[in-house]
């Protein structure tokens, strides 16, 4: 019997046994469904950051009375801190629909905000009179009135919360109810029918899934577990399979072997006539001609060019055969990020374009990569990024936290900007969008996919956004510790310290 043929037989089955309790139960489910979702980002969420608004409010106190002992900077900035962080908690609460307590909690906090700068100049004025009746008539009560407050709203929180537990408890027993005589009314056939289909269908076209997935990552040696001999479809799909999958080896293997081969066979003459045309212009083999040397130095740019490309060649050709290393060191990230803005400060004035640096407060000291490869990707995101925009323009570089123990590096601009449909393609190998003409130079297509791979070797992430006339934005997500590894070799860890 044909795949169709079975198909058709199952769900037709199904379908007549289970279609109408089966939307009963789909109704029951999706009310039940928006309780458990209200619940949880509802109450769950508002009953977390109260926890946090009564940590917060402690906080504050304890700020206080250390500003009043002792009177430095970094008292007043821990007060300010402090204050700011409550404040955003209970700003936070406005959007979970807790009524009056929550106004009046939010309020209080506002009074203590108010207060705080005022207590604060008391103190930077060494009034101690003033600061202890500011603490006294308006910090304090104002506290104790925020404490009281989320108090207040907790206990109304709870009685929301019990009320909606009581509603999902009713809404699960009236599915299981439905769901028991769904049940009990198709047990049989749904049961033979979902074996069937089950062994005759999903099993293969799992293996068939799995088998695209990895051809489509590069992955020509992966095998699916299905017979071709099967007399249909899923026999015939795994025969053409099979022969698709060598087909590609052969190709993937024929396309590294030629690229290879060629970069190095054109690395060593390309580099030999580089020499000779900077010899010549040098005078070692008699004086020119002024037309004859600019005509030399184009030759020798264009030599230079070919250059690249021959090094990009080699990259991709190494890490496609995955023997290509990084090594990472302890490296300090400030100084990094300040030798990329010094590199590229003469390209920005040269072009007319404000380019700028940025370090976000609590960025790591030091970082574990591999400071070459991670300079060539930075630096080749940065001159895409001149490249493409225009005098007046902007490029920034922006350095970030990124969750516990990451990095976030953003490269963005306000060049030509990338059609959306060519996005995904950007880090393809000799891709070229149709921004072409707005760019200063000509490029390879080479640079973002060596860009990716070297990421992608630091155990990191690259994406891509843009916006056609408004810029382009390349983010960078790396972990502060990279494994020094190959592609082909096991890892080994270096700490960042």
């Amino acid at each position: 019997m044909t795949l169709r043929s079975r198909l058709a037989l199952g769900l037709i089955g199904i379908a007549l046994v289970l279609l109408v309790p089966l939307a009963i139960t789909l109704r029951a489910l999706d009310q039940l469904n928006d309780q458990a979702q209200a619940l949880r980002e509802g109450d769950f969420q508002a009953s977390i950051i109260l926890g946090r608004l009564r940590e917060a409010a402690l906080e504050v106190k304890t700020a206080e009375t250390a500003l009043l002992f002792v009177s430095d900077s970094g008292s007043r900035s821990n007060l300010m801190r402090s204050v700011g962080k409550l404040q955003a908690l209970s700003d936070s609460l406005a959007g979970f629909d807790l009524g009056s307590p929550a106004q009046r909690l939010r309020a209080a906090v506002g009074e203590v905000a108010i207060a705080v700068p005022d207590l604060i100049d008391a103190v930077r004025r060494a009034d101690n009179r003033a600061a202890d009746a500011i603490a006294d008539d308006r910090t304090g009560p104002a506290l104790q009135r925020a404490e009281n407050g989320i108090a207040i709203t907790e206990r109304s929180l709870l009685i929301r919360t019990q009320e909606r537990v009581v509603r999902i408890g009713d809404l699960t027993g009236q599915a299981v109810s439905i769901g028991a005589i769904a049940l009990a009314a198709a047990i049989l056939v749904a049961t033979m029918l979902a074996i069937w289909l089950l062994r005759s269908i999903a099993r293969p076209v799992f293996e068939l899934e799995r088998g695209m997935a990895a051809i489509a990552d590069g992955e020509f040696d992966h095998k699916v577990d299905i017979d071709p001999n099967r007399r249909d479809e899923f026999g015939r799909l795994s025969a053409g399979y099979i022969e698709m999958r060598r087909r590609l080896h052969e190709l993937n293997k024929m396309q590294a072997e030629f690229i290879s081969v060629a970069s190095h066979e054109l690395k060593t003459p390309v580099n030999v006539m580089v020499g000779y045309l900077q010899l010549l212009q040098e005078g070692v083999y008699g004086e020119l001609a002024p037309k004859h040397r600019e005509i030399l130095h184009t030759v020798e740019t264009q030599g230079h060019t070919l250059g690249r490309l021959t090094k990009h060649l080699l990259d991709v050709s190494r890490f496609e055969a995955g023997g290509s290393r990084i090594e990472p060191r302890p490296m300090r990230l400030g100084k990094f990020l300040d030798d990329l803005e010094r590199a590229f400060h003469v390209l920005a004035l040269q072009r007319e374009v404000t380019f700028r640096v940025s370090k976000v407060e609590r960025l790591a000291d030091e970082v574990a990569w591999d400071a070459d490869r991670m300079n060539e990707v930075v630096g080749n995101l940065l001159a895409n990024a001149f490249k493409f925009t225009a005098r007046g323009g902007r490029v920034e570089l922006r350095a970030e936290p990124h969750e516990v123990d990451g990095v976030k590096l953003t490269v963005s601009d306000t060049g030509a900007g990338i059609p959306a449909d060519q996005l995904p393609k950007v880090f393809e190998k000799f891709f070229q969008a149709d921004n072409q003409e707005s760019a200063s130079h000509e490029g390879t297509g080479l640079g973002l996919s060596i860009a990716k791979e070297i990421v992608e070797a630091h155990r990191g992430s690259i994406r891509c956004d843009s916006v056609v006339g408004e810029g382009t934005e390349f983010r960078l997500v790396l972990p502060r510790t990279v494994a020094r590894r190959s592609t082909s070799h096991m890892a080994t860890p270096v700490e960042a310290r």
